[in-house]
């Protein structure tokens, strides 16, 4: 039986926060629009700042589908599966925003992912999300799986390029700069930064 939390915390937050993935769920307000579900992992790349907000690095890719969409409507929903232990499904529905690299809040929000190296992930934006609806559900369909560990091969890709070489990557990706519907995505060419992903 689902129940509704009032905050992130306790047991709920540990739950989150010991998952190795979790998916986030965005469309634009278009009817006809093209609904997106990414997956998410790299340890260290997600945080709970306090009960009611989360955060998230959001790496080099070939789409910015969950970046335009927060652009436009800001709606999203993650949502954490239990694939080990006690089944579980959680998720959170609330108000997302990235926060791109020249955002005088961008510093102070990295500070909160020490264990990553933002210069060997293409580092494009921060997505803040503040929960408006956090429900968990039993989660007796979801299979049992083993975790092995991050692949290498995001930090391989991305660690040899620099914010120029980097714009000039996503300029070739046809939605990097706009989303398969037209709709604005990460604002190019990226503002420079040092190699820990801090602003110039």
């Amino acid at each position: 039986m689902g129940k509704t939390y009032e905050r992130i915390d306790g047991r709920l937050r540990s739950f989150i926060e010991e998952q190795p993935l979790f998916f986030t769920a965005t469309a634009p307000l278009s009817g006809d629009g093209t609904v997106n579900l990414s997956p998410k992992g790299l340890k260290g790349s997600f945080v709970v700042l306090d009960e009611l907000t989360v955060a998230y690095l959001d790496f080099a890719g070939s789409n910015a589908e969950t970046v335009a969409h927060l652009r436009e409507n800001g709606r999203i929903t993650l949502m954490w599966c239990a694939f080990q232990g006690p089944p579980n499904i959680v998720r959170v529905h609330g108000r997302g925003e990235p926060v791109f690299r020249d955002d005088p809040r961008f510093g102070e929000l990295l500070t909160h992912f020490p264990d990553i190296d933002p210069g060997e992930h293409g580092l494009r934006a921060i997505v803040v999300v503040t929960a408006e609806l956090v429900r968990d559900s039993c989660g007796f369909a979801v299979p049992l799986m083993t975790y092995d560990g991050d692949r290498e091969l995001h930090a391989r890709r991305f660690a040899r390029e620099d914010s120029a070489s980097l714009s000039t990557y996503f300029a070739g990706k046809d939605h990097i700069a706009t989303s398969l519907d037209g709709l604005p995505g990460v604002p190019l060419p990226l503002p420079p930064v040092t190699h820990d992903g801090r602003p110039v």
